[in-house]
């Protein structure tokens, strides 16, 4: 059986790795609209996924919808390595005698996985709401008091807020080098790992329910079970996998990008923890504000997770230990 296999965890850290950079930097926009939707309150800036890339683009050039990008590129090699090479580490843990695993233990493995990446997301994704949420927090902001009252917005910062919340020229917009030495030095490593509760809130389930769809599906494309599907069929379950996954999971990254985001415009709530974050969004917004960014989410993990398994199954890590060998 597959799980029976002795497996190499660089070759699969290789292959998480590589499937990770091919997947951000084909879907990183969608990525970015589904945080500015996400955290929008009040007053809308933008009505939709594509009205939000649009005026992003006006606004902010091509290159404005690839902002935080950098982070996500620099930090999700670690964090797909982990996530992908770590299910395939418990999957083969939890294997006995060559036996197919039950749901349950397919379900124990993603939740493994969900965990140990952890470790990277909550830094990467702290660091990339910030950078993606500049441009709609400058656009609220202007809207909302015009060129005169940002001076007096910016007067009455929320405490705790490490950088302006003033829109600033494109020279003088944070970096993550940035935002990160400000966290660091008024709020320590903690800072870094604001919103970790909310982050394993959310890839916890998403790899519970992911992987184990995901497997099932992938398994209907192999002849046998000491055969790989086809790179096709690994895309498209991945792809399935992914949409159903993210859509189940889309109220708990609600929470987690709203308590993440770190600056907040005139008016727009601030949360102390999940519980508080749930209850404001469900009093000030109704429930349908936890479905926001929906269809940007299944259309960021959809194809996300389809390249990246596409890519995974390929086995460019096995070959790549197989050269130096």
């Amino acid at each position: 059986m597959r799980d029976k296999k002795k497996i190499s965890l660089p070759a699969k850290l290789i292959n998480g790795g590589v499937a990770g950079l091919v997947g951000v930097t084909c879907v990183f926009p969608i990525d970015l609209a589904k945080t500015r939707l996400q955290n929008q309150q009040g007053q809308a800036v933008y009505t939709g996924m594509r009205d939000c890339l649009i005026k992003t683009i006006r606004s902010e050039g091509f290159f404005g919808i690839y902002r935080g990008a950098a982070v996500n590129l620099t930090l999700v090699t670690p964090e797909k390595a982990i996530k992908l090479a770590a299910n395939d580490f418990f999957r083969h843990l939890l294997s006995q005698d060559g036996k197919e695993l039950s749901l349950a233990r397919e379900m124990l493995a993603g939740c493994g996985a969900g965990t140990c990446q952890v470790v990277v997301t909550s830094p990467m994704e702290m660091l990339k709401i910030q950078l993606q949420d500049a441009g709609r927090l400058a656009a609220h902001q202007q809207e909302a008091l015009g060129q005169e009252g940002l001076a007096a917005a910016n007067s009455h910062l929320p405490p705790g807020q490490p950088y302006t919340s003033m829109p600033m020229a494109p020279s003088q917009r944070p970096s993550a080098t940035m935002i990160a030495k400000d966290l660091l030095h008024t709020q320590g490593l903690t800072g870094l790992y604001k919103g970790l509760g909310a982050t394993l809130l959310r890839d916890v389930p998403f790899s519970i329910i992911y992987f184990p769809l995901f497997a099932n599906i992938n398994k209907l494309g192999q002849e046998s079970s000491e055969e790989k599907a086809s790179f096709l069929h690994s895309f498209l379950s991945g792809f399935v996998a992914g949409s159903v996954a993210a859509v189940a999971v889309t109220p708990l990254d609600v929470l987690k990008t709203r308590i993440q985001t770190l600056k907040k415009g005139l008016g727009e709530d601030t949360y102390s923890g999940i519980i508080d974050c749930a209850r404001k969004v469900w009093t000030h917004e109704g429930p349908a504000a936890f479905m926001k960014g929906a269809a940007c989410r299944a259309l960021v993990i959809a194809p996300l997770f389809g390249i990246a398994q596409g890519v995974y199954f390929v086995g460019i890590g096995e070959y790549a230990m197989g050269f130096f060998k």
